[in-house]
């Protein structure tokens, strides 16, 4: 069993990503206490949020880049046209594969969309948490297809994306806007 065996697949991610859990709550500590030794409310805000968006994105975008089974032997394919994947799995009778699609998507930049804005205040604006979130996708969508991972780069993925960060955000509003520190 190699590094593939437990890096390269779903199973590996969500086992590392658990047992992270403790590392990152390490980090949360260890962040809190270099700002202020005081243990003062903000100091432990700033360092949830920034360890809280590492921690909840990068599995996901890890996740989204593993490579298909036919990586590096097929050329990238791209989906445009807004909605068509989704229609696809809808007439195609899977429901259940529709479901995963949404809400994995929706995770992906979550985490971003709740933390980020408690943590910069320039981004504590739904519309700016959107541009990012797609921005971000966008990027991952490009490698997916630059890196010829045999996925497909769609313009859906992208939507979904940011709409759970947007909807993460809203969520996350009543921390950002009345900040106290």
């Amino acid at each position: 069993m190699g590094w593939q065996d437990w890096f390269g697949t779903f199973t590996g991610v969500v086992l590392v990503t658990v047992a992270a859990l403790p590392v990152a709550a390490l980090a949360v500590w260890a962040l809190a206490r270099r700002r202020s030794p005081a243990d003062t409310p903000p100091a432990w805000r700033m360092s949830l949020a920034e360890v809280g968006v590492v921690y909840g994105t990068v599995p996901w975008v890890w996740m989204i880049l593993l490579p298909g089974e036919r990586a590096g032997d097929v050329t990238g394919r791209v989906s445009l046209v807004p909605l068509r994947d989704l229609i696809t799995i809808v007439s195609d009778g899977r429901p259940l594969t529709l479901v995963v699609q949404v809400v994995g998507n929706l995770l992906v930049f979550a985490a971003l969309g709740y933390f980020a804005p408690q943590r910069f205040t320039v981004l504590a604006s739904v519309p700016r948490i959107l541009a990012l979130a797609a921005a971000c996708s966008i990027l991952v969508e490009a490698a997916q297809y630059l890196l010829r991972l045999d996925r497909v780069s769609s313009v859906d993925d992208v939507l979904l994306n940011a709409a759970g960060a947007g909807l993460a955000a809203m969520a996350s509003r009543h921390r950002w806007r009345r900040r106290t520190w």
